[in-house]
Order: structure tokens, then sequence, then C-alpha cells
């Protein structure tokens, strides 16, 4: 048997005496024998609640949920109840005159059983204010362990250290029988749950555990393996095992059906003292010496299979049974998530406890496998058909073609039932898939073989927990721990490898594959349905996966697995781990529709989408949009926002604009469609976005661009009312509004600033400011304060002030007087026309001969180069009158030319700013003083 065991939860403490699981909370209750209860959460990993109870040891506690309750025993006698949601103490009474040892709860009554060193076993009625029912005696021992048993709950089970095993019916003080056969004391007993055995467990001091038939009074089977006393025992309620734990320290797994041993656990804990299981999971808790361990044993994704037809088949422990999902009510109505109300019949039974169950691709045909064999039924009437020695099983694409893997080293194919071909891997082949081909994977990596002659097709180097195919063999997903990949096969490549003889016959044909798509979650189940993949993640998300391109179809609330898809009715079908179906739509037109984008059928597509229904058409915007069809995403999408925000992606400034106006906007969507609008150059909806949006900043760039003083006085209010100091300040101080800014500057205890500005601007408010900044500067250092100078008593500190003041007052003059941007530069217009005219007037051809006439100077015959070498150098004090000389020469001819360029200067215009259009007037007089000066 493949036994999966998954730790979950390791905390060391004190001696755990006894463990118990709660029924629906992720809860752990521990009892110690220090006289503490601890709770613990074993999906967290973390302490819930503790508390003290006694300071003697507390040797047994329970849950009962449905009170919200723990009850507990100790040595101290009494046995104790709390609510385990206050920890309040809810009742406390002494129960017996020793050790109680064990606590059992009543599955429906209002009963405990508590047993104990006083060799008695009392019944309780907490409906009755804890009034004893009922005193059973018959032991001669102490009383170690009581459980009731689930199949007949009016009995129940004891062990005595005096050897013994008795069944009690709760209606009488006498046992009903007795099981005797161990040699030393019995510390231990529980109940078989599942199937018609009549079997019950027991461990006991001479290292054995014995399983009996209750109703033949007979020791059917010895367990034997342990090194000391066996102190724990249980049948798993959900899979087929016997959990023993021994003081020798380990955990020991044994097959229900063959006792065979199948595991051996040892944690390090010292001694095993107590094994918790629950009906319907797969944990196990166990309490040691010197902590508590939980662990997940097997899986729980039910062994169920669904064949096109929607008929569905699952095993319960070994019962079979099946349900159609046709077969629903006529008047029933489908809603997505809910539980469908599907008749269950019983099909038969497996003669092995099945961990795989698959149908056939054609669905004549359900594979069963477990407990290292295989048998394959008929689906209609569940005959056996053939059967054999297997571990794994898995089918092929043909319906009649199967492959098994008999061992790490051995795998065999079968083609209608016969075998057809057995081969050796390389390696220790540790999983096998089926499919289109055949898959066997390894450590870190995964080999695929073609079924008719079992040779390599193409090893890939990736950790593989799953592989599944689609029905036309071209796409297959490989699914790892954290990730999976969608892989397209490329049987022609192959093909044509093979042909050429161009193959590695270790690692195949590497154009064999082709990787479409990487995705990072995790799948737990999922199926192909034409080119899109169906998966469900740990993340609890039911998606699809189209191209690379995931879209989720729903959240589960609870863990789900996959069955399967009916395209008949649109939907996906997955059952949870009670056995319980739903399902959920997923249209496959839809699915048509994004295959055909992919494949670039776009008029086919159009031609789908008038079957979608529009409620869907905003699912296929998005995944149009991915592929880079944005226009047309555009045209599909009804949701506001998601249209909004293809038309700015496109620039559609009015489809963006009337989404805004029509449905409502938030800031957000007024600034995108406020820089839309100033990239097309619509300032007048520029400016409006940005009011809506709360921009004071861009309303200030836009009004110092437009150059509105009306606007800019708005804004600085607006700006003053929304605390937006800064842009107030920006607007004020273009207007010229200079007691403004020295207002705003006070306002928010700028005074420094303030005063600093006013020297510059308005010196006739320096003292005003001087004085407000004294008072301000005082509460922090007053000789500072007092240092402060003031022109009102200190003017020659205050170099031109009185020239500043005459300044700010004809500045004032100018306050409010603001001229238009088109009149700047005007009065040069007349003069530049002019000078362009002249220039225009001017020969220049014969301008250019008059000006080649004199290349030839008479200066360079006159002075040969001989002459300069032999010429005498002059003495310092004539070089020095020399150059004096030149000085002045150079001077007279300067001062002869400034009158003459004067009078060619053009005048500068009466313009209060530089425009810089000087320059350019004397660079377009250089060449008519050229040529006046050739005349």
């Amino acid at each position: 048997m493949r036994l999966d065991i998954k730790r979950k939860l390791v905390q060391r403490s004190d001696r755990v005496k006894g463990v118990d699981i709660h029924p629906t909370e992720p809860w752990i209750l521990t009892n110690l024998y220090t006289g503490n209860v601890a709770v613990w959460d074993y999906e967290t990993n973390s302490l819930v609640k503790s508390f003290e109870v006694t300071e003697l040891p507390v040797r047994t506690s329970k849950w009962i949920a449905r009170k919200q309750w723990i009850v507990t025993g100790s040595d101290d006698m009494f046995i104790r109840v709390y609510n385990y949601n206050t920890s309040e103490l809810v009742v406390g009474f002494e129960a017996h005159s020793d050790y109680i040892r064990s606590i059992a709860v009543h599955p429906t009554q209002p009963y405990i059983v508590t047993c104990s060193d006083d060799m008695l076993i009392k019944l309780w009625d907490w409906e009755r204010q804890w009034e004893c029912g009922m005193v059973f005696e018959g032991h001669s021992h102490y009383v170690m362990h009581v459980v009731f048993n689930p199949k007949d709950t009016n009995t129940f089970a004891s062990a005595s250290l005096d050897r013994t095993v008795k069944v009690w019916n709760i209606t009488s003080p006498v046992a009903n029988y007795t099981l005797e056969g161990h040699e030393k004391g019995v510390n231990c007993v529980d109940y078989f749950t599942g199937g018609d055995r009549p079997y019950l467990i027991s461990g006991a001091d001479d290292k054995l555990a014995k399983i009996w038939d209750y109703q033949t009074k007979t020791c059917v089977q010895t367990l034997e393996g342990h090194a000391h006393n066996v102190s724990a025992v249980s049948f798993h309620p959900e899979l087929p095992v016997i959990i023993t734990g021994s003081e020798d320290g380990t955990l020991r797994i044994w097959h229900q059906n063959t006792y065979r041993l199948e595991n051996t656990l040892n944690y390090g804990l010292e001694r095993v003292w107590a094994i918790g299981c629950l009906k319907g999971s797969n944990s196990v808790a166990i309490g040691y010496d010197e902590g508590t361990v939980m662990f997940k044993i097997g899986r729980e994704e039910p062994v169920a299979s669904m064949d096109s037809t929607g008929k569905i088949i699952w095993c319960k422990h070994n019962e079979v049974q099946t349900t159609n999902v046709k077969a629903l009510p006529a008047d029933f109505e489908v809603t997505d998530g809910e539980r469908l109300p599907l008749p269950a019949k019983d099909l038969g039974n497996t003669e092995l406890y099945p961990q795989s169950l698959e149908h056939n691709p054609n669905g004549r045909f359900v594979a069963v496998c477990g407990d290292g064999e295989y048998i394959i039924y008929t689906a209609l009437a569940w005959r056996n058909k053939s059967f054999g020695s297997a571990i794994e099983f898995a089918w092929s694409l043909d319906p009649s073609e199967y492959a098994v893997r008999e061992s790490s080293s051995k795998i065999k194919v079968f083609k209608n039932f016969t075998e057809k071909n057995s081969f050796r891997p390389h390696f220790t082949a540790e999983g096998l898939y089926g499919g289109a081909l055949l898959g066997l994977r390894s450590t870190d990596f995964i080999c695929f073989y073609d079924w008719d002659e079992c040779r390599v097709i193409r090893r890939l180097d990736v950790s593989v927990k799953n592989v599944i195919w689609s029905e036309s063999g071209e796409m297959v997903t490989i699914i790892s721990d954290t990730s999976f990949f969608i892989l397209r096969y490329n049987l022609e490549a192959t093909a044509e490898a093979f042909a050429s003889g161009q193959v590695d016959e270790s690692e195949g044909v590497e154009e064999s594959f082709e990787l479409i798509a990487e995705i990072n979650e995790s799948v737990v189940t999922g199926i192909w349905v034409g080119d899109c993949f169906i998966y469900n993640n740990t993340d609890r998300r039911l998606n699809y996966c189209v191209g690379g391109e995931v879209t989720t179809l729903t959240h589960l609330d609870r863990s789900m697995y996959i069955l399967g898809y009916l395209a008949a009715q649109n939907r996906v079908y997955l059952m949870d781990k009670n056995f319980g179906i739903v399902s959920f739509t997923l249209l496959l037109t839809v699915v048509e529709f994004k295959t055909l984008i992919l494949r670039g059928e776009l008029e086919a597509a159009e031609e789908i989408l008038e079957s979608i229904p529009v409620d869907r058409h905003n699912s296929i915007a998005r995944f149009l949009e991915s592929r880079g069809l944005v226009s047309d995403a555009l045209r599909i999408a009804t949701d506001p926002d998601f249209k909004f925000e293809l038309a700015v992606q496109l620039g559609e400034l009015g489809i963006a604009r009337e989404i805004v106006e029509t449905q409502g906007a938030n800031e957000s969507k007024w600034k995108q469609l406020g820089e839309l609008a100033m990239s097309i150059g619509d300032l007048e909806l520029t400016n409006k976005c940005l009011e809506k949006s709360g921009d004071l900043s861009g309303q200030l760039l836009l009004a110092a661009s437009a150059g509105s003083p009306e606007t800019l006085k708005q804004l600085a209010v607006d700006a003053k009312a929304k605390s937006k100091n800064n842009v107030a300040f920006i607007c004020m101080f273009m207007l010229k509004d200079i007691d403004g800014c020295l207002d705003l500057l006070i306002e928010t205890n700028r005074i420094p600033e303030a005063a600093f500005m006013a020297r510059t601007y308005a010196p006739s408010r320096v003292s005003e400011l001087i004085a407000l900044w004294k008072t301000d500067l005082k509460k922090i250092n007053k000789k500072a304060a007092e240092a402060l100078a003031d022109p009102t008593g200190h003017l020659e500190l205050f170099e031109g002030f009185e020239d500043a003041l005459a300044a700010e007052k004809q500045a004032r003059h100018e306050i409010g007087k603001f001229v238009p941007a088109k009149v700047y530069g005007a009065s040069l217009t007349d003069e530049v026309d002019a000078l362009a005219s002249e220039v225009e007037d001017i020969d220049i051809a014969d301008e250019v001969e008059t000006f080649e006439e004199p290349e030839a100077e008479p200066e360079v015959e006159e002075e040969p180069e001989p002459e300069a070498e032999v010429e005498e150098e002059p003495e310092p004090e004539e070089a020095q009158a020399i150059e004096e000389e030149a000085f002045e020469e150079a001077q007279e001819e300067e001062a002869a030319l400034e009158p003459e360029a004067e009078e060619e200067v053009a005048p500068e215009p009466e313009a209060e700013e530089d425009w810089g259009l000087e320059e350019d007037e004397v660079e377009a007089e250089e060449p008519k003083k050229r040529l006046i000066k050739t005349y």
C-alpha cells in the first residue's frame, strides 16, 4: 500500500497523556501529566489556549463539541467540565475513589462513561445534573480504557490490567462477555468503524496487539513487533490501516485486511501514550512523553471518476457507488456551487482497497488500483474483466491500451487485456502517467515513451507531480509542486526525427515538445476541454487557462476536486472529500472563441461572439486586450471602468469623456481624461478635468500658460481654501499681489520669510513684520529678538531704503495692469520690416565683384621675407614706444568708427522687456556695414 505521510504539527511539551481532535475546528486537545490542558491549532501550528486543571496529572480529556465543553479526568479523582470558548469551569465533582484513567463520550446521548483505578466504570448524565446513571462492576484490576461501539452505541468496551477486555451494555451493570488472551495487563481498546467486520483491537503490556471478533468472541489476528508495552491502538476511521503505539517510542502502521506492517514511525519524543483519529479526516494525533505530533496519512482526495456522459463512480472504502449528473429532477434549477441532490446507487464492492479509480477514454471500463494490484471492471455491471499486480495503473488515449508499473524497474504495456510489451527503464521509476504518451517519473525528471515501441520520445528535467493530456493528444499539462507547464506535442516533428534516425536514445527528440506557458500556481486537479485547461489550485480558486491567459471562474469555500466537464450542459463538475458533488458554469462558446483568437481565426471568432451572452463580454474583452486586440476589446467591453481604461489606452477622447460624464468618475479618472485631453490639445476640457480632479498644480500650469489673471485669482482662493499654500502663493505672486503673499506667509507662521520678502518687494511693511518677528522670536530667544534691527529706528543699517520705498510706490501703481501676450514686441515690427526690405534692395552680386578688385595689396610685395629675417630687434625703450604708438592709433581708429556704427544701428524700442530681437537686428546689418566700407 502506498502511504503518503505528511507531518502537520510538532509541539514539544511535558508528558501528554491524552489527545483528541475537534470534529469541526482545526484543534487538538491535549492533557498533560503536569495538570494542565492545552489546545493547539494544527493549521497555524500555534497554541490556542492553555489552562491549569489541577496540580496532579490529568490522564484523560475529551471534546463535547455539541455543548462547547471540554471534560477532564485527573488523579485527584475529579471530573471537571469547562467551556472551551471562555475556559470557565462549568461543573466539577468527585467521580471515583482513585485515579481516573479514561473518559468516553456517547455520540448522541447526554452521557459520558468514566473508568478508574478503583476498578469501576460509571455512566454520568449531564442533563440530569451529572447524576450517576449506572455503575459497572466486574474488573479485578485497574480499568485503563473505555470506548463506545460506533456501530451499536448502546455498548462499549473496557480494557483492564486484569488482562481482559469486557464488553458492556449501558443498561446493565454486568458485562455482556469477556475477551481473554493477553498474558499481561491490557492498556487500550478500539472498535473497527468501517465495513461489516465486527472487530475490535486491544493493546497490552505483553507487547502485542490483538484483533478480536466480538461476535464469535475469538482472536482473529495478533500483531507482533513492538519492543515494549503497547499503550495505544486505533482502527483508522477513513483508511484501511491499524495504528499501534508503544512505550518503545514507535508507531506502527498495519494493513487492515492483510495485517502486513506497512510503515514504522519514530519522531524521537520517547514513549507513546495516546492516539487520536477523527471520522472524515485522514489526520492522526499522537501524544508522547515530550510533546504532540500530528500528521496526515494518505490523501483526502476522493477516489472517483466521471466519464464523458456524466456517469460518476466512486469508492467509499471497499464499497463502490455510482450516480449520473443527468439524473437530477426535471424541475431542479442548478445553481453554481450548490450541492446537487443526486441519488447514489450501490454498484458493488472491490476486492482491494482502492487508491486510484479511472475510466478508460470511451467509458466502458474502470480500472481500480491499490494494495499492489489492479482490477479492470466493466462500468455498467461492475464485472471483473482483468486483473494483475501493479503499484500504479495508466490508460492510453487508445481505449484498449494501458500500462502498469509493477515495480520501480519494471513496466508492462497491455493491448486488449493482453501483454504487448514490457521494459525496464534506465532509472528508478517513481510514478506512471498515461495519455498520448506513456510517462515515467523519477525524482527530478520525467521521460515520455511511445506506446507502440516504448522508445524515449523526450526527457524533461522537471520535478513532476502529475501529467494531464488533452483528448486530442496535442496539448499536455505537466504539474510540479509550485507551478505548471503547458506544452504542445509535435507528432510530425517526432516522426521525422525517428525516420531520419537522428534521435538521442536517452534524451529523445528535442523538437517533440513546445512550451506554450508556465504558470506559477500549485494545481490540485485539472482537465482539458479542447485547448482550454480547467484546474483548481491550492488557494481554492477554480480557474481556466487558454494560451497562457488565466481566468478565475470562482472561489471555492472548501477543498474540491474536478471530476469532468459536460459540453451539453456547459458545466464543470467537482466533488469534495465527503463525496458531495457541485457544478459551475463554463460556456463552451467562450472557450471556443478564445481558442479561435489564439489560432488567428478572427472571422470565425466574430461569428461565435454573437452566441455568447452579454454578461460574458467583459471577460472576452479582457482576453482580447491581453492578446493585443485593444480596439476589439473596447468594442466588446461592457464594464464602464474597463471600457474607460481601453479608451484612454487608444486615445479615444470622445468615448472616454462620454463614460466619465454619464457614468460618473473619481478623481483618478478625471485626471487620466485631463492628461488625454492635454495631449490632444483640448485645453477647455483639460481645465474642466483638472478642476474635477482637484489638481491645483495642473490648474496653475494651465492658467499661467494661458495668461489668465481671472483664473489665477480664483485658483488662489481655491488653493487657500484647500490649504495648498504653495499654489496660492505662486498665484498671488504672479498677480503682483505682494500684500497677499506677505499675509499668507504670516498666516502660515512663516514670519522670517515674510520679513525678507518685504525687504525686497514691500519695504513699507518691513517695520510691521519686524515687530511680529520679534514677538514670535522672544518666545524662543529673547536676546536674538532684541538684535533684530528696524528701519524706523536704524535707517542707517538699511542702505538704499528710501529708494526702495520710492520704487515700491511706483510698482504699486502697476498692480492690476496686465499686458496681453500678443502686445509684446509689437513696437519692433515696423523697424524689423524696414530693415528686411532694405537688405533685400542691395545688389549682392555687384558688391561682391567690387569687393574682389583690391585683392592684391602692395604691402605684400614691399616686405619680402629675407628682410624680415635680417631686421634688427629694437631696443626695449624703442619697443615700448612703438607699442604705445600702435595702441594710440588703434584707439583713434575705433573712435572714428563708433559714430559710423551708431548711425547704422536702429534705435532700441522703448519696450519693458528684452525679447532677444536686438542681436538678430545687428546680425542682419553686418553685411550692409561691410558693403558700405567697400564702397
